[in-house]
């Protein structure tokens, strides 16, 4: 399965499905090499003692990239927040990825996930196109996060 979003909208109402990439450790060389340096989402993830994934950061990639973005994301040298720093020092993290042209949609994405983490939230705002987002994800590893 390639790394996409599918949209349809109805009405008032746009149902987006996200097709993710595979789960990958999060290696500097590794990102340079097979990340794409196109707009999209990505996840990161942390892998606790108990070897559970564990989601941390959530955020979109538009002027620099998937590549450049989760490259630096990653990499404790380069993270300017202290919290996703120490997570990044600590334990062995993992990303993946989707691609999306449409910053809207993006924000509309990210509205959603961010309503279903955290409800009432407003640190994150949709793009005010439409009334209801829905959201379905696919991996081809089976982590499904709503």
């Amino acid at each position: 399965m390639e790394p996409g979003v599918n949209k349809n909208v109805d009405g008032n109402s746009v149902y987006f499905a996200i097709y993710w990439s595979r789960l990958k450790k999060a290696e500097k060389y590794e990102i340079i090499r097979t990340v794409p340096s196109m707009p999209g989402i990505f996840e990161l993830y942390y892998q606790d003692e108990k070897k559970k994934l564990n989601l941390f950061f959530l955020a979109r990639a538009y002027y620099g990239g998937l590549r450049h973005t989760i490259r630096s994301r990653t990499d404790p040298e380069l993270e300017d927040d202290a919290a996703r720093r120490k997570v990044l020092n600590t334990y062995t993290c993992y990303y993946r990825y989707t691609i999306l042209q449409s910053y809207k949609d993006m924000s509309d994405i990210l509205y959603f996930f961010r309503q279903t983490y955290k409800p009432g939230d407003t640190t994150i705002q949709h793009s005010g196109r439409y009334e209801n987002i829905f959201l379905e994800e696919y991996s081809d590893d089976k982590i499904v996060t709503i």
